[in-house]
């Protein structure tokens, strides 16, 4: 199975809250797991949120996020160009999704395209999840709606 992991899904694989064992079970089962470049930002930035907002202790935000970029190489990250920032907005207009929510729609739809093979979204965001079971994506986890 190709997985796709936006921010939301990312974030539990280093800060254990609920879902992370669902996300682990993805990776660990996965033959190819990746995410958009745009991640790397998102979450650092939700780490980052949580540590203030005292969701999480300091430490404990900042080797989540050592975990994290150790293992960024490790993942498919897919690029962005004009084309696809183009087609985020085409997204982002058709199913109302926010900004990074349909870079994240649209970069997974673009990968499956290009891999030829079915992807799977991990996402714990309710109306992304939504919007991707409505494009031919495999959507994780399964039961979120």
């Amino acid at each position: 199975m190709i997985v796709y992991l936006d921010a939301s899904a990312l974030v539990k694989r280093y800060v254990a809250e609920a879902g992370s064992d669902e996300v682990a079970a993805l990776v660990d089962t996965a033959s190819v797991v990746g995410t958009s470049i745009i991640s790397r930002a998102e979450v650092a930035a939700a780490l980052a949120k949580a540590s203030r907002m005292q969701g999480v202790p300091r430490h404990e935000a900042e080797a989540a996020l050592r975990a994290f970029d150790a293992e960024w190489t490790a993942l498919a990250r897919v690029q962005m160009s004009e084309m696809l920032v183009a087609r985020a907005a085409v997204v982002a207009w058709d199913h109302g999704l926010r900004g990074y929510d349909a870079v994240h729609l649209a970069t997974a739809v673009f990968w499956q395209d290009m891999v030829g093979e079915r992807v799977s979204v991990a996402t714990f965001d309710l109306q992304l999840w939504r919007a991707a079971r409505t494009t031919g994506l495999g959507v994780r986890p399964e039961g979120l709606a």
